[in-house]
């Protein structure tokens, strides 16, 4: 059966589906709403929303006051956008006391100019909002390009015309079609089916790949016209705006008739409609109230670890300052109240005390010692360095450009780069502690495919799966050369191997290919086998747009890979209709394909309690056939005991499948008689017709009975394939001390099975399962009491976890063989009832964790509990929108560009292609954007204490009287020419080892994880040695040419002269002090530092041939005193040793005695290095012999 394409003309409407009325091949509830419990609760608190369809001129609808449907993600709007943003700036506290002087600069207390502190603060603050405003503009666009989208909405002199998603007002009638987003929560009216049913993909919202099945009320199922809606008038009283993803309770009142609502009316904004040509709905939640929208997050404002350490390090250079400056003014007031004696005579005559300003007023020394304590703020100012804050944007900017356009993180097929979204966080991809990751489309393909079988105790299948190898490779067991992963690899001399790959087909074996299954000693098993992956589904035939081949829609994709694997191994499923479906199979006695046609009499559909699926149908010869698939668990207990001939071996086979981290399903048949398949559809129809709540427990005891006795064919395995290097990289990450969490929205089994695929579950590990599907609980879900479920819930909750703490305790604490697997209840139980305690203490003893069933904002939630907890950096990836509060939560978000859209990639700082890229840009780009952050913030503080010690110096020596040692000019050009460029090449260059050598030893990043080079003895050792450096500029440059002739006429050090030998002496320093802090030179390091120095002799220069009024203290100071003196020469490059000393002896020490990570692989690749170098010379001088 060729499905009807979607005619999308104007205002006609598409054809209704008639081939297919699914409501009559599926049995249980998911198509049946009954009033309940909740729904008495209509109209009260939390369930006051009233909607009237297709009403708009109604008083009552506008009262509300509902909001349209315009959404917004983005961090700022156009009215807070100034204010926020200089929040977000002045949240640095070096930005307000730098704001502090700037506004005191312009009062005589200033020692210097105000612009030279004005400017730089304008500078730092406009280009970081400047940054802000891009990346914001970005979220913008994504929202501008969401709102803009257009669907069909219901008018009524017009009919149906589009209209912009933004303009949707709740009750609008809308009309969505197939592969179309649904713009807002909408309730099913109607869809191209004459049963109201339609397929809606989730993956958005709760990374499921599998299609969910939504049906429509009966009442509504006839408004199949577009013209249907003309009359068309109805009032929806249902549950108010909530996050809960799976429920939703409300009443359709309808031609004076009412009617309740389920989930299986309601259509999620962000879902997808697929295999339905198109839907009729009315909107009931816009804007921030549909569910989606309340499980996101406020876009956050993330700051790194470091960058908030900083604000803690200027509070102590803060204090530093002030304490300084109590100093100096101290000092300052006593030799003021000096200045004139008992006798009036004035000990400092040059200052005139007699007749001086209150600034130098020895009747009034506490006024103006606290005037040179202002002062002092200004002039110390120096210790906080504005500049680190541009310094470190302009760093982080270039380090961004550095992993944009990393080779090693393309990915070829999907043409994506790795991109950084944000320049804000670079380090902190050297502090992750913690991982949290979903698992549908990030640690797999998002793909299912067959890769193996067992029948009849045979086991097919030629291939090896990546955790099969990675099994092998642990057990040391030998691998045979011809068992590849890829069927589309393998070639056979007979041409039997496929020549290509078949989406979902990863099967090889000669025994079974083309048709070669019939030569088998069990072949009739094996077509039954084939049959029922053939016929045991809800899948639905298409024709292919160039109408080559057939391709198939299925509500998930595990069923997708076994129809086409069956049709791939001979028997292909072309048609289906209401009543039969139609095959041509390979017939196993005459060797030939004959199209043959299956009667589809019942469709018992798989759910989570079932954990089977079975159909009834008769075929040509007038069978009955009773063909089933199902979890072994529950298969195994429903086998006829004649069919145990090879049970053991299968199920070792699927103990086998399981431990190579394959979804398994057991196959089996039972052939009916006509008089047992007759009472029992009576029973069974009785049960289906049944009205109440025990309808279910009615149809599932009638299916239940039917299944019995079954015949047992084999077992399926089916890969959920891992994305590319995932095993690999999650083992390096792990060496690395890294903890990962997986999060996922997928069931326990599917989670615990990827688990293992990936290698975070291992066949050695204990695992602790905590969960809220006991029958207990259940059966009290039944009953509707949510007093008595949630006391329950509790009590089974706080056991389990009881018990793991229990089996913790017994294991000796080797956390190492402890895995924690809970689902989405327990979870919402765990996060709402002050469980978190216990649950942390027991997460954090196991050595993985993993969360299933986990809706967008429980896994928002987790992430926040985790960052909490451990106080340490977490990092959240995932590849769709149900992950994009997990990614904002997280300090870290890192969206992969896959196969669910781009909402996660615009919500994340970091976006990659595949995840295998995260182990390089945490392990190679993390670790050296934290070591050369971590060690530019060291170096900055100590070059300018370095720098602004020797001002406190020169005013002890000057008898604090507030004189700067330097011209104004050298001040405002220290941190901007002179020592700027050197540590901005080390903030982009520097390598402390190589990347390969960072990926092949994942324990160097433990540097990262406990914060080893930005600690606080690290931080306050830089602090020590700037000091040390200041003292011995001052007093040896002071010492070694006050008391003598500093050139060579005679002349003493005057004050200009000195001013420039210390500053030289400085310069020289901290540029060398770089120099031996570098651990990998380009040509670009020799640029800038030996070029800084340069640079401050040519300042000299041209500065000091301006004329006096210009260049003031500078005039010619370098040409006639400075340059001309062998003391400047000699003494500077005896003070720049001198500072550099106390490090190199520490270094050395260190390196020796007490190395670090960094330390010891770079000894040992020196080592190495000589030895292939020695190795190399000796093959020389054997050659030259």
């Amino acid at each position: 059966m060729n499905l009807d394409k979607v005619s999308d003309r104007g205002d006609m409407a598409s054809p209704r589906k008639k081939g297919i009325r699914f409501s009559r091949l599926y049995s249980f509830s998911c198509f049946r709403s009954s009033f309940r419990d909740e729904h008495s609760q209509i109209g009260l608190k939390g369930y006051s929303r009233v909607v009237y369809c297709n009403d708009p001129g109604n008083q009552e609808q506008i009262l509300p006051s509902y909001p349209k449907n315009y959404v917004s993600t983005t961090k700022y709007t156009a009215l807070n956008f100034i204010p926020k943003s200089l929040f977000e700036q002045f949240r640095r506290v070096a930005n307000i006391y730098f704001l502090v002087v700037a506004c005191v600069s312009y009062s005589p207390l200033a020692p210097y100019s105000a612009y030279s502190v004005l400017l730089p603060l304008l500078l730092v603050i406009g280009a970081t909002i400047g940054k802000e405003a891009v990346e914001d503009w970005r979220r913008k666009k994504q929202d501008i390009e969401a709102n803009n989208r257009r669907v069909k909405v219901y008018d009524k002199d017009r009919g149906f015309l589009k209209e912009r998603w933004k303009n949707l007002r709740v009750g609008d009638l809308v009309k969505v079609h197939k592969d179309e987003h649904f713009p807002a929560d909408l309730l099913l009216l109607s869809s191209s089916y004459e049963d109201g049913i339609c397929y809606v993909e989730t993956t958005n919202l709760d990374g499921e790949t599998n299609l969910k099945v939504k049906h429509a009320l009966d009442v509504t199922c006839t408004l199949n016209e577009d013209n249907s809606f003309e009359h068309f008038k109805a009032v929806i009283k249902c549950e108010d705006p909530n996050e809960d993803l799976y429920s939703f309770v409300g009443t359709l009142y309808y031609n004076d008739k009412q009617h309740p609502l389920s989930l299986q009316q309601l259509l999620l904004r962000d879902s997808k409609l697929r295999n339905t040509d198109y839907v009729y709905g009315v909107v009931v939640f816009t804007d921030h109230d549909t569910k989606v929208m309340k499980n996101s997050m406020e876009p956050p404002s993330k700051r790194s670890k470091i960058e908030r350490k900083m604000d803690k390090i200027v509070y102590v250079l803060f204090t530093l300052l002030v304490f300084v400056s109590l100093v100096g003014s101290f000092f300052f007031g006593i030799m003021t109240e000096n200045d004139i004696d008992d006798d009036g005579e004035m000990r400092r005559w040059y200052l005139r005390p007699d007749q001086t300003t209150a600034f130098f007023d020895p009747n009034n020394a506490l006024m103006a010692a606290f005037l040179h304590f202002l002062t002092g703020l200004m002039l110390y100012g120096y210790l906080i360095p504005i500049s680190l804050y541009v310094s470190i944007e302009i760093v982080k900017v270039l380090q961004v450009i550095f992993i944009n356009q990393d080779i090693n993180m393309y990915h070829e097929e999907t043409d994506g780069p790795a991109t950084a979204k944000t320049s804000n966080l670079n380090e902190e991809l050297g502090l992750v502690d913690t991982i949290l990751s979903d698992k549908t489309g990030t640690l797999t393909c998002n793909s299912m495919e067959f890769v193996k079988c067992s029948i009849a105790g045979t086991a097919y299948g030629r291939g090896l799966t990546e955790v099969e190898r990675a099994l092998a490779k642990r057990r040391g067991d030998a691998l045979d050369d011809s068992e590849v992963t890829s069927s589309a690899s393998l070639q056979s001399d007979d041409g039997m191997a496929p020549g290509e790959s078949v989406k979902g087909f990863n099967f090889y074996d000669e025994r079974v290919l083309n048709g070669q299954w019939v030569n088998e000693p069990h072949a009739d098993m094996i077509q039954k086998f084939f049959l029922v992956l053939a016929l045991c589904h809800t899948a639905i035939p298409e024709v292919d747009e160039e109408g080559k081949g057939i391709l198939y829609e299925a509500e998930s994709p595990d069923e997708a890979a076994f129809v086409i694997s069956a049709r791939e191994l001979g028997f292909e499923m072309y048609e289906r209709t209401q009543s039969h479906i139609s095959l041509r199979e390979l017939d196993h006695e005459s060797h030939q394909k004959i199209d043959r046609q299956y009667e589809l009499l019942h469709v018992l559909e798989f759910s989570s309690s079932r954990r089977r699926m079975s159909v009834i149908v008769r075929n040509v010869e007038d069978q009955l056939l009773l063909l089933s698939k199902g979890s072994d668990s529950v298969m195994l207990e429903r086998l006829s005991k004649n069919s145990q001939d090879f049970e053991d071996v299968t199920m070792e086979h699927v103990k086998r499948y399981a431990e190579a981290g394959l979804r398994t399903l057991v196959l089996a048949y039972r052939e009916l008689s006509k008089e047992e398949f007759s009472s029992w559809e009576n029973e069974f129809m009785d049960a289906k017709a049944t009205v109440g709540p025990d309808r279910d427990a009615l149809i599932e005891a009638a299916a239940d009975k039917i299944e019995r006795d079954l015949i047992l064919l084999g077992a399926t395995a089916v890969e959920d394939k891992l994305q590319k290097g995932v095993p690999e990289c999650i083992e390096r990450l792990e060496k690395a001390g890294i903890k990962i969490w997986v999060i996922t929205g997928d069931k326990m089994e599917t989670a615990i099975n990827i688990g293992f695929a990936c290698s975070l579950l291992r066949e050695d590990m204990e695992q602790i399962v905590i969960t809220l599907d006991s029958p207990e609980i259940i059966e009290l879900e039944r009953k509707g009491d949510k007093e008595a479920v949630a006391k329950a819930s509790r009590k089974s909750i706080m056991n389990q976890i009881r018990q793991g703490t229990l089996l913790l305790s017994s294991s000796g604490g080797h956390f190492s063989f402890l895995a924690l697997i809970i689902d989405g209840k327990s979870l919402s139980f765990i996060l709402s009832e002050d469980l978190e305690g216990p649950f942390w203490q027991l997460a954090v003893s196991c050595s993985s964790v993993i969360c299933c069933r986990s809706t967008p904002k429980q896994k928002a939630l987790i992430t926040r509990l985790v960052k909490k907890g451990t106080g340490r950096t977490t990092l959240a990836i995932g590849d769709g929108a149900n992950d994009v509060g997990m990614l904002q939560e997280a300090d870290i978000g890192v969206g992969i560009s896959g196969v669910e859209g781009m909402q996660a990639v615009m919500a994340s700082d970091f976006a990659i292609a595949q995840f295998r890229f995260l182990e390089r840009l945490l392990l190679v780009h993390g670790h050296w954007c934290y070591r050369r952050i971590s060690m530019m913030v060291c170096y900055f503080f100590y070059k300018n204490i370095a720098f602004g010690f020797t001002l406190f110096w020169f005013e002890a020596y000057a008898s604090f009287s507030g004189q700067p040692a330097y011209n104004d000019w050298y001040m405002s050009c220290y941190n901007v020419f002179f020592t700027s460029l050197p540590v901005i090449a080390l903030g982009v260059f520097d390598q402390d080892v190589s990347p390969r050598l960072c990926l092949k030893n994942p324990e160097l990043y433990q540097e990262g994880i406990q914060n080893m080079l930005f600690s606080w003895p690290r931080i306050l050792g830089w602090i020590l040695n700037g000091i040390i450096c200041s003292v011995v500029v001052f007093f040896f440059t002071t010492s070694s040419a006050v008391h003598q002739a500093f050139t060579g006429d005679g002349r003493v050090l005057d004050f200009e002269a000195h001013g420039v030998y210390m500053y030289t002496c400085v310069v020289w320093a901290v540029n060398c002090q770089m120099a031996l802090s570098i651990n990998y030179f380009t040509w670009m390091q020799h640029l800038v530092i030996w070029g800084s120095i340069v640079v401050w002799y040519a300042f000299l220069l041209i500065y000091g041939a301006f004329p006096p009024l210009f260049s003031t203290t500078a005039y010619q100071v370098f040409v006639e005193a400075c340059g001309p003196s062998p003391i400047f020469w000699l003494g500077t490059l005896l003070a720049v040793v001198s500072c550099l000393l106390p490090y190199v002896l520490y270094r050395t020490v260190q390196t020796e005695f007490f190395p670090m990570p960094h330390d010891i692989i770079q000894k040992w690749q020196r080592e190495t290095s000589d030895d292939r170098r020695s190795k190399l010379r000796e093959k020389d001088t054997l050659l030259c012999k």
